[in-house]
């Protein structure tokens, strides 16, 4: 899995593209939470499921039905004044359904684990994707703190980090002239 603040900085990003009248300190807490609540799923060791279980880590939370599912209630529950068939709505779906997507974009661009189960629970086929420069992020909060959690936000740095920083440049830049 890339880390959290990788994860983090891809909703900063989405975000970016959305006109400000959407944003605020409440859409951008969401947006990070949903995507990073797909590695929840670690839980699931203490219960006994195994990694390559549907249910096990990067199974049916790390899918596209699931990153849909987690749009729609996020914004049905923390904007339940908001009607979801609205524009607004809408705006809050893909926001926060893209949020938890990147998730599985960014794991698929790990050189760990056992791939992502993009398309479950129609297919628990584990994906990667041909190119995958992230150094995988250790499980657990200590063994980020160690030689091997450096060498992963130094990877992250320059796949995530900049990319990032290159949109939400550009992303700017063309609302500032849109506006002018």
């Amino acid at each position: 899995m890339a880390s959290a603040f990788a994860h983090a900085l891809a909703a900063v990003a989405i975000g970016k593209t959305l006109p400000s009248r959407y944003t605020s300190t409440k859409f951008w807490l969401l947006g990070m939470l949903c995507t990073i609540i797909p590695d929840a799923d670690v839980m699931m060791f203490k219960f006994g499921v195994p990694y390559e279980h549907v249910l096990g880590h990067r199974g049916f939370s790390h899918s596209l039905v699931f990153a849909l599912f987690l749009g729609v209630l996020v914004t049905a529950i923390f904007y339940s004044s908001t009607k979801l068939t609205s524009k607004a709505g809408a705006a809050f779906i893909l926001f926060f359904t893209l949020c938890t997507a990147s998730h599985i974009l960014l794991d698929a661009l790990t050189n760990g684990g056992l791939g992502v189960a993009v398309f479950a629970p129609f297919d628990s086929t584990r994906y990667f994707l041909p190119w995958r420069p992230i150094q995988v992020s250790p499980i657990g909060i200590s063994n980020f703190f160690t030689e091997w959690g450096w060498r992963v936000i130094k990877s992250e740095v320059v796949w995530v980090g900049l990319p990032a920083l290159a949109y939400i440049i550009t992303a700017s830049v063309f609302k500032h002239r849109k506006n002018k």
